[in-house]
């Protein structure tokens, strides 16, 4: 029989780009994940859902609400799926180790003669602080930081923790779920003889997006956290260096901070934008409005047996060029099959794309449109009469085509693929967009834009506000009726981040 392995992995405190990449590695290859509440669903493998590969379970404890998960029934589950052989990743927030009773289930798993190994994470009481521009030791101010549940109520009869000796010890206090007795810990620490107006700082939903910080005095914290609503999860930060905060704040001061924006990019292209944004600040939502289909490639398979035959290949988009390469290569062909071949490409993006198969293009536009390419185009003494392969869209405008043929070049159209309706996530984005929870979404072609509107509806699609890559996607967004909030000045996905962030 196979013998199973549980991993306890730290899935750090929020931000899934925060978790180890030990932690990355064992997830991508459990047979089980097991998760709690203040675990990174983003941090699941995609598809896992659906496929049932790995299997998944969820466990979130949420202070013994309905539907909670006991502690001796997650041992019990760890404990049963490696005796089944399995490889178990059990996801916990934060790190195994500081108030996440991990401890108690490797016990379990000791006690089952179960193989386990423990895999660190960041915890939420460094990085939230960290993410609040507050850091928990500072030379001058904090030497020193304790660590404390604020589960026990200092107004106990009885307590693990001395209140009056940490109120008198220095450094930087940090509360880990204490938001429901801050009131009595605050009194607890003053009648210790902590000062009242030591600067404390509450931090919600520390190095998410949603981030929420409250600064205030260990005295007056309580009562506007209240004021904030602020409500768990929340960090706790008392001490002298919370008045560095003013200087060393940066997450939630990023230019996107608090903005919720949609990419309707296809899945495999929407990273490149997701990212930038992300970085910016904005909380991403992904819903790919549309997905690529290739179409019959018979056509392009002809044309790769017979490439001397062009001077030159124009390809006006990344997809185009993933595809007849994909082909090129299945026809037992490389880049030495494009020598005496001119390349355009309609702007850097697909520029790169080629670059990436080492092919450097000899025609990038200055406005990065068909109509651009179109016009230094004109300007070449080495296009009339030539005979040009132009890889597209199904449906693409037949500016490019119809304007080569007009100046004499002999014009071979294939289209290799085209833009079908997605949709994933629909559901889900209709009811952010009815709450009101969406601020901008993004568009980098007039097919997503289509299929954006034929996911949510006209009535939905009008309430939000667009970001458009140029001045095309821009037509069919008005024809839709829904405002273009920001216009990129350059037809690329820096230049349509770069309108955002101007207000443009």
């Amino acid at each position: 029989m196979i013998e199973g392995k549980v991993f306890l992995v730290g899935a750090g405190p929020g931000d899934p780009g925060l978790i180890t990449v030990r932690g990355h590695q064992l997830i991508d290859s459990a047979d089980a994940v097991v998760y709690d509440a203040l675990a990174n669903v983003k941090l699941l493998p995609p598809g896992a859902r659906e496929t049932g590969r790995p299997e998944l379970y969820y466990v979130g404890k949420r202070g013994g609400a309905a539907g909670s998960v006991s502690q001796a029934e997650i041992n019990e589950l760890l404990v049963r799926l490696a005796r089944k052989g399995k490889r178990v990743v059990r996801l916990k927030g934060g790190d195994p180790f500081v108030f996440g009773r991990g401890s108690e289930e490797v016990q379990a798993l000791n006690d089952a003669s179960i193989p386990f190994e423990v895999v660190p994470g960041i915890t939420a009481g460094i990085a939230a602080a960290a993410y609040a521009g507050i850091p928990v030791t500072h030379r001058g101010l904090s030497t020193s930081v304790t660590f404390v549940t604020g589960h026990e109520d200092p107004a106990k009869p009885s307590t693990q923790t001395n209140w009056a000796a940490l109120a008198k010890a220095g450094g930087t206090i940090v509360l880990y779920m204490g938001v429901q007795t801050l009131t009595a810990i605050a009194d607890a620490l003053i009648a210790g003889g902590m000062p009242g107006e030591m600067p404390a700082a509450a931090i919600q939903w520390g190095t998410l997006p949603k981030q929420r910080t409250v600064v205030a005095t260990l005295e007056t914290l309580a009562q506007k956290a209240e004021e904030q609503n602020l409500t768990a999860p929340v960090i706790t930060v008392i001490g002298w260096s919370v008045v560095l905060r003013d200087e060393l704040a940066w997450f939630e001061r990023r230019p996107l901070f608090g903005k919720r924006i949609v990419v309707t990019r296809a899945t495999q292209q929407a990273p490149a934008l997701s990212e930038k944004l992300r970085e910016l600040g904005a909380d991403v939502l992904e819903m790919p409005a549309t997905q690529i289909a290739r179409l019959d490639l018979a056509p392009l398979r002809a044309a790769i047996k017979t490439l001397s035959a062009f001077d030159w290949i124009i390809f006006t988009s990344q997809n185009a060029v993933a595809i007849f390469w994909e082909q090129l290569l299945g026809a037992g062909r490389d880049a030495r099959g494009l020598a005496g071949i001119k390349l355009a490409a309609v702007g850097p993006a697909t520029a790169g794309a080629l670059l990436e198969h080492g092919i450097t293009v000899d025609l990038i536009p200055n406005r990065f449109v068909a109509e651009g390419l179109l016009e230094m185009l004109r300007n070449r003494d080495d296009v009339a009469g030539a005979t040009v392969l132009y890889v597209t869209a199904e449906g693409a405008r037949d500016v490019l085509a119809a304007g080569l043929e007009a100046i004499g070049a002999d014009v071979t159209v294939i289209e290799a693929y085209r833009s079908i309706r997605d949709g994933e996530g629909a559901e889900k984005l209709s009811r952010d967009i009815e709450a009101g929870k969406v601020d901008l979404v993004t568009f980098t072609s007039a097919s997503s834009v289509r299929a954006y509107v034929d996911s949510v509806g006209d009535e939905l699609a009008g309430r939000v506000p667009a970001a458009s890559i140029g001045p095309q996607t821009s037509v069919v967004l008005k024809e839709k009726g829904i405002e273009v909030r920001y216009e990129a000045e350059e037809s690329t996905i820096d230049g349509l981040v770069a309108a955002i962030v101007r207000g443009e």
